[in-house]
Order: structure tokens, then sequence, then C-alpha cells
């Protein structure tokens, strides 16, 4: 299985502070980001930490997006993984992290790009003919 892994840092953040507080008002904007960029969200799981923060994981058919944010640092990490089953989803990765650098608007993202996987499976070897 091959995929895009994109996994970033962002630091001093200049996006509204609730987008770094609380999961949902973040949340609900990724999940848009994903449908726009042809991604199929699946699932979604948030833990929110007292006195702001969070770490969300959005589940997709494709693999998934995850956020974990300290607003008291105006700060997030990000990752993006697609894998490329039945198509070509790198572009879409690509698509959604551009839209969460826009969302967030860290002063200097520091994002690198991992291409993960092992190439095209190769048809097991035969076993030896019975005698």
């Amino acid at each position: 299985m091959q995929g895009l892994h994109l996994i970033a840092d962002f630091s001093h953040c200049a996006c509204a502070g609730s987008l770094l507080l609380r999961a949902e008002p973040l949340a609900s904007q990724v999940r848009a980001l994903c449908a726009e960029a042809g991604l199929t969200v699946v699932g979604e799981l948030a833990h929110e930490f007292p006195g702001g923060g969070f770490t969300l994981a959005i589940l997709l058919a494709e693999s998934h997006v995850t956020l974990h944010t300290w607003p008291e640092l105006a700060s997030a990490t990000m990752d993006v993984f697609v894998c490329n089953h039945t198509q070509d989803n790198r572009q879409s990765a690509r698509q959604v992290a551009k839209g969460i650098v826009a969302l967030l608007q860290p002063f200097h993202p520091q994002m690198q790009e991992i291409h993960r996987g092992l190439p095209a499976m190769q048809k097991s070897p035969q076993s030896a003919p019975q005698v």
C-alpha cells in the first residue's frame, strides 16, 4: 500500500483563539476541507484538555487527519495521511493540509512529506508442485 503522510508543526498561529481552544470549531472546518478534497470522513474523536487545547482525530476511508493544539503557545501539530489504494490521493492530502494552514495562519509552518508504503505487491511465489 502506498500513501502520502504530511506532518507539520505550526507556531505563532494568528487564527482566532477559538480554533486552538476547543475541538469543534476546527473539526467542522477540517471535515469540510476533507469533503472538498474528495476524501471520505468515516469517524471522529476529540479530547479537550482542562484549560483549553485538544487532540482531534478525523478518520477517513483513505486514512486520517490528526491535530493537537496548545492555545497557550498559539501552536499546533498536524498529520494528514492518505492511502492510494483505489486512486492517487496525494493532491487531496496536500489540499487539506493547505486549507488547515490557511485556517490556523501559522507564522512559519514547518511541513514534511513522507512517501509511505511498499511497492506494488508482487504475486506470491507459487508453491512447488506436488509430486
